[in-house]
């Protein structure tokens, strides 16, 4: 798969879509959207706040729908309420298109509740594959912020949701959080992953939107800690 080929946009909720709502300017939410430019078809994500918004950036490049990618089950991820406000996601947008959900299946029953989608959901394994196009995109679980986490490996690219941000990691004290988890997730599952991969985080918590895993290992602090007992005593 060459470059060229390749469809790839982050767009940040507040500012690329969903622009008037207060909340995605607030929460500073990555979506994504990626695809095969010769076949047109694209996956959705973390498709939240702006659901047209996005449906419409698809349909402007002149790619199509063909399923949606779900890193974990919160609100400002998938849809729901957060805090008692109204959270656009998978929900509004089974209104509009009929796509698969693609989740972790630990994750299947949170996002169940959290969105009240069942029939759509598409539960997968660590290392299964979803294609779009002909374009691979790998499915890694990465549990600690949530048990059903996952991150997205395609062409040199991950896109990491709330597992890891390029300042930080998400949150282990959270329903379904699992500090130890993380530590393993961290130092194991994300260990396969070359330094010239580049990281795609699931918020803009940093000043740069992306950067390559070789900087990620060098500064973010979370890597920093050499046993899961240091590692538990400064984060959990």
């Amino acid at each position: 798969m060459t470059e060229e080929r390749l469809y790839f946009r982050q767009l940040l909720s507040g500012r690329d879509f969903a622009k008037t709502n207060p909340i995605a300017k607030q929460m500073v939410n990555f979506s994504y959207l990626i695809g095969d430019r010769l076949t047109g078809e694209a996956l959705l994500v973390d498709p939240t706040y702006g659901v047209e918004d996005l449906l419409n950036a698809l349909a402007e490049d002149g790619m199509r729908p063909v399923g949606v990618l779900a890193t974990h089950y919160h609100p400002d991820h998938v849809g729901g309420s957060l805090g008692g406000h109204p959270i656009d996601g998978i929900a509004q947008l089974l209104e509009l298109v009929d796509l698969p959900i693609h989740v972790q299946s630990a994750e299947v029953p949170w996002v169940e509740r959290t969105t009240g989608v069942t029939t759509e959901l598409v539960a997968h394994t660590s290392g299964d594959v979803v294609m779009v196009g002909e374009l691979e995109v790998q499915l890694l679980h990465t549990p600690g912020h949530t048990p059903g986490s996952q991150c997205f490996l395609v062409e040199g690219c991950l896109l990491s949701g709330d597992t890891l941000f390029l300042e930080g990691c998400g949150r282990t004290d959270l329903p379904g959080s699992d500090p130890a988890e993380m530590y393993r997730t961290l130092t194991e599952r994300l260990r396969g992953i070359s330094d010239s991969t580049r990281l795609f985080p699931g918020h803009l918590y940093s000043e740069a939107p992306s950067q390559l895993m070789a900087d990620t290992r060098a500064y973010n602090y979370v890597l920093a800690p050499r046993t899961q007992e240091q590692w538990l005593q400064a984060f959990s």
